[in-house]
């Protein structure tokens, strides 16, 4: 009988163990993202890294383990740029950052949020391409990506993802040509629309890319 409770009381103590360092971990990744912005209007500011676990902060949601589920960012006057550590929020299913001042580029650590369903960073003034990574993506509902300043060419891995219903590249200065196969097929020309060097059907207005993609 002592030996079945102390049994009992090791594998309690091991899986709190256990949640304790996946909510460290999560909240290390989140405190490297507030360390990297410029929060003038401290919306941030319950980002607290001496806390168990970041469930407890604004802007952040998270499931019944304290697994981070959200990260609600969006329109709230920030600047600076995104970190790799946000690749380690393994359970993370929507990133809302749009409609702030953020830049740099897009870190290929996103590709893998295996779980993420919407990754809206629209609005922004990111640079450098879209990262080939966020074709891992196979939970991926929303990729809305508009009004940033991104190059190069649209992925054609991101036409492997069966999950995509909405996905929003226009008004940027992307190029190459628009992908049309898998779950590409079916997106309107708007949403690809005002990148100068981007073609495809109906397009209209683009100038030849062959010398210049990159």
């Amino acid at each position: 009988m002592a030996f079945g409770w102390s049994l009992c009381v090791a594998v309690l103590f091991l899986s709190l163990e256990i949640v304790l360092i996946h909510a460290n971990s999560e909240g290390d990744a989140l405190y490297a993202l507030r360390r990297s912005l410029v929060d003038p209007e401290n919306v941030l500011q319950s980002w607290d890294p001496t806390l168990v676990n970041p469930c407890t902060w604004f802007h952040v949601t998270c499931n019944s383990q304290n697994q981070v589920t959200r990260v609600d960012l969006g329109n709230v006057n920030l600047s600076g740029s995104l970190v790799p550590e946000l690749g380690n929020l393994q359970h993370l299913k929507y990133l809302e950052l749009y409609k702030n001042n953020l830049k740099g580029r897009i870190p290929e650590e996103l590709g893998k949020l295996k779980y993420l369903v919407s990754l809206d960073l629209y609005m922004n003034n990111f640079t450098g391409q879209i990262p080939r990574s966020l074709g891992k993506l196979k939970s991926l509902v929303f990729l809305r990506l508009n009004h940033n300043q991104l190059t190069g060419k649209i992925p054609r891995e991101l036409t492997t993802i069966s999950s995509l219903k909405v996905v929003d590249v226009s008004n940027n200065n992307l190029c190459g040509t628009i992908p049309i196969s898998g779950s590409f097929s079916g997106f309107p020309v708007k949403n690809f629309e005002s990148n100068p060097r981007l073609d495809g059907p109906e397009l209209q207005g683009f100038v030849p890319y062959e010398t210049s993609c990159e």
